[in-house]
């Protein structure tokens, strides 16, 4: 097995890291390695916004619902979907930009986000360091748009955690995941499969838990209830307008 493909099978969340700093030179290389992923018809239509001030980031870790992980992080970077900057491209070339007023801008703009952030976590993670995904940002879209200083036709779309990880963390089992058959189809999509690979992976995880003494850890099928029952991040569509997107399409 090569190393980028054990870097990517053995990945996991970190949430505990032990206050050390990420050197500035590894942080300058993941940052300019992350530039390097696709982007939508190359618009480079994303931003990150960084901090590695402590008061900043305790304000961030606030936003988020007070998470202890945010609050320890070493930086943090929040990606920003960005047609501020393809706006002023289009007005370069005489026309007026559109893109933002329509459910496809909004998809490109989330698209080119997961990739982006893949790319960070990929990086970070190859030099040593802990990462985790953050989307609890979207719980406070105005406070975080102020924040940062985020203009019209951009909008905070998720973040990620950076940080040296605790010996502990990383002994930390890898959590299962869904049977690769409910997960992979050749050809067609298959409803079945997937509904049994729910019911196996309800199984698996309840072993999971008494394995590695994990009672707290909520059931697959009860944590994504909890979450996909509500809307609960309601300010998305409110915010989205208020920063000049619609969706007239």
């Amino acid at each position: 097995m090569n190393q980028v493909i054990e870097q990517l099978s053995t990945r996991k969340s970190i949430r505990q890291f032990t206050g050390e700093r990420v050197k500035p030179e590894d942080f300058d290389l993941i940052i300019k390695t992350a530039q390097r992923c696709p982007t939508s018809i190359n618009g480079q239509q994303i931003s990150l916004v960084y901090t590695r001030d402590k008061e900043i980031i305790k304000q961030i870790a606030e936003l988020c619902g007070k998470q202890e992980q945010v609050a320890t992080a070493d930086i943090f970077i929040t990606i920003v979907v960005d047609f501020n900057r393809t706006a002023f491209a289009v007005e370069q070339a005489g026309e007026t930009q559109l893109i933002e007023k329509s459910a496809e801008g909004v998809l490109v703009g989330a698209v080119d986000a997961g990739i982006m952030l893949n790319a960070i976590q990929v990086a970070a993670e190859s030099l040593g360091y802990g990462t985790t995904a953050i989307g609890a940002i979207r719980s406070a879209p105005e406070a975080m748009i102020e924040l940062l200083g985020l203009p019209p036709q951009t909008f905070p779309i998720v973040a990620t955690t950076i940080g040296v990880p605790t010996k502990e963390a990383l002994k930390s089992p890898l959590k299962p995941r869904v049977p690769i058959n409910s997960f992979s189809f050749e050809d067609k999509y298959s409803d079945i499969k997937v509904k049994d690979g729910v019911i196996a992976y309800e199984k698996q995880m309840k072993q999971f838990r008494e394995d590695h003494n994990m009672d707290y850890l909520q059931s697959y099928c009860e944590q994504t209830a909890n979450y996909y029952k509500n809307i609960y991040s309601r300010k998305i569509a409110k915010n989205y307008k208020s920063q000049g997107f619609e969706f007239k399409d």
